[in-house]
């Protein structure tokens, strides 16, 4: 397959800070678009990649999953995009298309494993795929997202992994308006979840664990705070709540935030990864049908319905923008929560 070298950023190994690097792109074939990248957001995922925390890092890795630009090229077989729309990839860039769940526009549970933007198998040049710290991305176009032009295209580049982790389960659990959301943690999948649950009409909620994110959650939307280490605070919405976003990134006690569930409430955790400490108590859950459950990003035709809403009620992420040298400094204030609430990288400094 014929391919093409952009500049990129990544890293060679798991102590590397990431640096400027030369990558392959495969040209763009019938069902491909390419894009010039414009904006990439920097998500907690691009970190635990690029040091291998999870394990599984196939380098030299290039993360990026939060990426808006404007399309360059398009395939012989693309119709939905044209060159010189502004469009957005997320965290899939390939799925197998066939299974139930990909049949169910679900692609973020593909049966058969979808293709993560970066560090995924690529099925095109065999080799694995590099995200969007790079100066171009060539994707199948279903996979391509349409980003709504009223909207600041450097902001909207966090919906795309921040804003549709949270957007997937305030859909799947029905919030509206008539909807008591609670959110846990506000950073930047908690920013998000306020943003998007008060767009949908819900009265909104923040646990915090001090007093002093009370003025900023207000002002992103939340109706109330709830300090959680305030044992008469968490008495006070004891079974209130009807979906709880979760979207702190470490081990931590949920028993407590359950207790505020209201009968057949849902504590839906998006931030963490492994076993619950304590171990999780289930009589709340029995003698009131209440649930603890997970959710992944969404799936494509999801995602473009975030955009869309987020285009009619003009809600984007809160971001301080970055030049691409200063990523690996991002990433240690990222480990501090010294930003509010998203970094993103303006790609015309690579």
């Amino acid at each position: 397959m014929s391919t093409f070298t952009v500049k990129a950023y990544g890293a060679e190994s798991t102590t590397a800070d990431l640096k400027e690097m030369n990558i392959e792109r495969r040209e763009v074939t019938s069902k491909d678009v390419e894009i010039e990248i414009l904006y990439c957001g920097v998500c907690h995922s691009d970190l635990h990649t690029a040091r291998n925390d999870w394990g599984g890092t196939i380098y030299p890795a290039v993360p990026g999953h939060e990426i808006v630009g404007r399309i360059t090229k398009v395939g012989s077989e693309v119709s939905k995009f044209k060159v010189g729309d502004l469009a957005g990839v997320g965290c899939i860039v390939d799925s197998c298309g066939h299974c139930n769940s990909c049949q169910h526009d679900l692609e973020q549970y593909c049966e058969n494993g979808f293709t993560g933007t970066y560090n995924g198998k690529d099925k095109h040049t065999g080799g694995h795929t590099f995200g969007g710290y790079s100066q171009k991305v060539v994707v199948d176009s279903h996979h391509v997202l349409k980003v709504p032009e009223n909207l600041d295209p450097a902001a909207v580049a966090p919906l795309l992994c921040a804003g549709i982790t949270t957007w997937s389960p305030l859909r799947h659990w029905n919030v509206g308006p008539n909807s008591k959301v609670a959110v846990v943690g506000l950073g930047g999948l908690g920013h998000m979840a306020i943003k998007l649950a008060k767009g949908l009409g819900a009265e909104v909620t923040l646990f915090s664990r001090t007093p002093g994110k009370t003025e900023d959650a207000k002002q992103l939307g939340a109706d109330h705070v709830i300090i959680s280490t305030d044992e008469e605070q968490m008495k006070s919405v004891k079974g209130k709540f009807d979906v709880i976003i979760d979207t702190v990134p470490y081990v931590h006690d949920v028993n407590p935030y359950v207790t505020t569930l209201n009968i057949s409430g849902t504590h839906v955790l998006v931030g963490y990864l492994g076993g619950l400490e304590p171990i999780l108590n289930t009589v709340p859950m029995i003698l009131g049908r209440k649930s603890v459950a997970g959710s992944v990003i969404g799936g494509i035709a999801e995602t473009q319905e975030l955009l869309d809403f987020c285009g009619e009620h003009n809600i984007v992420s809160e971001i301080e923008m970055i030049k691409m040298q200063n990523i690996n400094e991002a990433y240690e204030r990222m480990l501090k929560s010294d930003v509010r609430y998203r970094f993103v990288i303006d790609m015309q400094s690579l």
